[in-house]
């Protein structure tokens, strides 16, 4: 089936345009939960989607409250960052969605969003600004630099932070200290005024390739690689065996395994059982087997 493209150029669209369909097509994006305070030592609180982190050490954050498309404006916490270079970063999990909505709101210079949205401040450890106690972990940051990409509507404001503690609520860690990140329930932004959430039915793992002399697409045998009957996703699978099995190794797994009675469908079922198990040795010796019959 051919595919259709619809291209979209930044500067042949409205800010507003391209800012709702590139917001669409990158997600989820982690929130930034992020207090500040201003230079007369007021507290405030706001949410940013343009975030992520970018290296361990030095321990690296960048989040960027971006100018108003509609009228070009700055937000508080740029300001704060700017007086006093101090914030931290929380996260937001999915009992505290709603409220982190809410502090979104444009509420004027110098109102404290911890009370307008109903939050608990706790006093950080290094820095000024205050924690979120509700929130599942928190990022005490000292602002190193910040980087303006233009002066115009839409322009982000990288702000670049150093870590200096990470906060984490110890009923989120098993007893040998790993994160129980199903249970965290973080969220994600995404495009308009849709999120996402990372429980246990959203969470999957993806088991990394067995090494960098993993067979490839390109080492899988045509017939494989050409089926219809397999996914994308299976077919990396396939590709991150080390090794294809040897005509002797696939005789004689079909002398012992299969009989005539088996059909071509049967084994690729087989086969797709094995990779959802994570089995993937397995399921390359099924479907070698199975296009050489």
């Amino acid at each position: 089936m051919e595919n259709h493209w619809k291209t979209i150029r930044p500067e042949e669209s409205s800010v507003a345009e391209f800012h709702s369909n590139m917001l669409a097509c990158v997600g989820p994006r982690p929130i930034a939960f992020v207090s500040t305070i201003d230079s007369e030592g007021r507290p405030n609180l706001a949410p940013f989607s343009f975030f992520n982190v970018f290296g361990t050490n030095p321990a690296t954050l960048i989040f960027s409250p971006a100018r108003r498309g509609r009228d070009n404006t700055t937000k508080h916490t740029l300001h704060n960052v700017e007086a006093i270079p101090e914030c931290v970063v929380n996260t937001v999990n999915y009992p505290i969605v709603e409220q982190m909505s809410l502090a979104s709101s444009e509420f004027g210079e110098g109102v404290n969003e911890f009370e307008k949205a109903g939050f608990t401040a706790l006093p950080s450890k290094f820095v000024k600004p205050f924690r979120v106690a509700e929130s599942p972990a928190a990022f005490e940051c000292r602002v190193e630099q910040i980087i303006h990409t233009g002066t115009e509507g839409g322009a982000g404001n990288l702000v670049i932070c150093r870590i200096l503690a990470l906060h984490i609520n110890e009923k989120f860690i098993d007893g040998s200290g790993k994160l129980l990140q199903k249970e965290m329930d973080l969220v994600g932004r995404m495009g308009y005024e849709y999120y996402s959430r990372a429980n246990s039915e959203s969470i999957f793992e993806v088991p990394k390739p067995s090494s960098r002399d993993a067979i490839g697409f390109d080492g899988l045998p045509k017939a494989i690689r050409e089926s219809d009957k397999l996914t994308g996703n299976e077919l990396a699978r396939l590709a991150s065996c080390k090794k294809l099995f040897t005509q002797e190794e696939i005789e004689s797994f079909i002398r012992a395994q299969i009989t005539k009675n088996h059909v071509e469908a049967d084994l690729i079922q087989s086969a797709k059982q094995k990779l959802a198990e994570h089995n993937y040795e397995d399921a390359l010796l099924i479907l070698q087997s199975a296009y050489f019959v």
